[in-house]
């Protein structure tokens, strides 16, 4: 097994005064040639957006992009027609594909929302832009991997153009979980949001990372009640 460790303090910093942003890799102007990507998974902000503010509408196209929201309300509008509100318990897709316009905003006006920008590079280039958005079944429910994200359409989970997958967990203290690759081919980005635990000879704390590859499985133990996200993807360049 072989493993790359990113310390929380590690990541590539922003503050806008309206956004504070973390970036697990090279993004706007923070660059850094060891941190582009890791295989199929490009961008992982950890956005903060304070009351009433947001980004305005923007373009992407070709790429998968995620979002999961930590904390507060994100409204969502695109030129696809699209609109809505996803809170902590939802998560966000949408497939740029040929292109889009999209805006996300914070709908309280006083308090911040949290949350992470997901983009992973699909597997085509040139698809047709869609959205799609879904509640999280068992999102509260301890010591399981929930599904979030599946490289084709199955039920309460949302699907993107790659054979990638995402879990969340919520494990309790002293409890010890493996995963298993759905392909041995790819590789793991495990993003602890808040607790402690192991994985190999690494402590992770908050917002510490680790991409893990060139194995099976890995085990997980929980020190301290943790959340986290892991995120499987193809190890391409």
């Amino acid at each position: 097994m072989k493993t790359i460790f990113h310390k929380a303090d590690s990541r590539g910093h922003a503050n806008h005064g309206w956004l504070d942003t973390h970036h697990s890799f090279s993004f706007g102007n923070y660059f850094n040639p060891k941190r582009m990507n890791f295989g199929a998974l490009r961008v992982l902000n950890d956005d903060v957006v304070t009351g009433g503010m947001g980004f305005g509408s923007h373009p992407h196209r070709d790429m998968e992009i995620i979002t999961i929201p930590l904390e507060g309300a994100l409204k969502h509008g695109d030129n696809m027609g699209n609109s809505g509100i996803i809170k902590k318990g939802q998560i966000q897709v949408m497939s740029a594909g040929t292109g889009v316009v999209h805006s996300e905003i914070n709908v309280d006006s006083k308090a911040p929302v949290k949350f992470l920008q997901i983009w992973i590079t699909p597997r085509e280039l040139g698809v047709t832009p869609r959205y799609q958005e879904l509640t999280i079944e068992n999102n509260q429910k301890e010591n399981i991997l929930i599904p979030l994200i599946t490289p084709k359409p199955e039920e309460n989970t949302l699907w993107i153009h790659q054979d990638a997958w995402i879990f969340m967990g919520n494990f309790k203290s002293s409890t010890t979980q493996t995963y298993q690759f759905q392909d041995k081919a790819s590789g793991v980005y495990f993003f602890l949001i808040e607790g402690q635990l192991k994985i190999g000879v690494h402590i992770l704390n908050d917002r510490d990372a680790i991409g893990i590859f060139e194995t099976s499985s890995f085990d997980i133990t929980v020190e301290n009640d943790a959340e986290f996200i892991l995120l499987e993807v193809p190890m391409i360049n």
